[in-house]
């Protein structure tokens, strides 16, 4: 036999490995009690990482409860979790903790990141103003989210915009962070900002 003439391939149906989907890191960031870990939770297909830890004596007259007095656990480290926009995407969410004395921890996990969520609470809205200037200064496209708070909104998109002296350009997305839809739509917010925000650099 003319092994050097014989077809080897025939009847192989050899095809290409699917494309593996464009991973995302997005950090979903905001104050003390604004609902990052519920936002988190809500969105994510998978079972979410948590590092909250129950608040304690020791937090008395550091971390500031006005506003939250019902709550009573706090994220000491980040939350975690994982979402599929589409077949060509997949987002990996990253919850900061919110209080003032782990901040350092931020610039380690807005390495990688292609933006950011920004949640806000119209009752304590100054307790995210560090959240906007910190994404603001690091020239990292964002959106923010406005947590209405079982279902309450007390003030108008345009109101809550100019207290916190938003950009035109930043997206502003009224939602309940414990909805996984609502929570959805504001990851697609930020997706199509960030894809806006691609196409205006390309042409340039």
């Amino acid at each position: 036999m003319d092994y050097a003439s014989s077809d080897h391939t025939a009847g192989r149906t050899d095809t290409a490995p699917p494309a593996a989907p464009l991973a995302v890191k997005i950090l979903v960031a905001g104050g003390f009690g604004v609902g990052k870990t519920t936002l988190v939770g809500a969105v994510s297909e998978v079972a979410p990482l948590h590092t909250e830890e129950y608040l304690t004596r020791a937090s008395v007259g550091v971390d500031d409860l006005e506003g939250v007095n019902g709550k009573f656990t706090t994220t000491v480290a980040l939350d975690f979790g994982r979402i599929t926009i589409s077949d060509d995407l997949v987002v990996y969410l990253f919850g900061t903790p919110g209080q003032e004395r782990f901040w350092f921890m931020w610039n380690d996990l807005v390495n990688g990141a292609m933006g950011a969520v920004v949640l806000v609470d119209t009752r304590r809205l100054e307790v995210s103003f560090a959240s906007i200037d910190f994404f603001e200064s690091r020239g990292i496209p964002f959106v923010v989210g406005v947590n209405c708070f079982h279902g309450v909104r007390d003030r108008t998109a345009e109101e809550i915009r100019a207290a916190l002296a938003l950009d035109p350009q930043v997206p502003l997305v009224l939602c309940d962070a414990r909805d996984r839809a609502d929570g959805r739509d504001v990851l697609l917010a930020l997706v199509d900002h960030l894809m806006a925000a691609q196409s205006t650099t390309t042409a340039v």
